[in-house]
This record gives C-alpha cells, sequence and structure tokens, in this order.
C-alpha cells in the first residue's frame, strides 16, 4: 500500500491538529534522541555478545559429524 501525495498531507495535518505546532519540535527532538539511544544500546549490546562469544567455545552440533548408519 503505497501513500501518494494527498494521503501524506492528510496524515500531517491530522498530526498538527492533535499536537499543535508548538509540541512538533519538542516531538521531533525527542524522537531523535530517542533513535539515537536506541542505536548506540544496538551496538553496545552487539559489541557485549561479540566479547562473550570469543571466550566461550562454540558449540558443535552432535548430529552433523558422526557417520551415517546406513
Amino acid at each position: 500500500m503505497n501513500f501518494g501525495p494527498w494521503e501524506w498531507l492528510i496524515v500531517l495535518g491530522v498530526i498538527l491538529l492533535l499536537f499543535g505546532a508548538k509540541k512538533l519540535p519538542e516531538l521531533a527532538r525527542s524522537l531523535g534522541k530517542s533513535s539515537t539511544e536506541f542505536k548506540k544500546g544496538m551496538k553496545e549490546g552487539a559489541a557485549g555478545t561479540d566479547e562473550a562469544g570469543a571466550s566461550e567455545p562454540k558449540a558443535q552440533d552432535k548430529g552433523e559429524n558422526t557417520p551415517s548408519s546406513e
């Protein structure tokens, strides 16, 4: 489902009516800060799992390396 220019204008108009012109910059600023914090947390989480994975040996599947009994 693709939105055309008229649908976007209607959505923006409804948002403007709901929150008002004063609140929109504050909402955009807080959304940007939240996005930045989320990305920072994702990077820290990925770095933490890399460090934890390096110290633990990798588990191998037992059925993968056994000869078949045919």
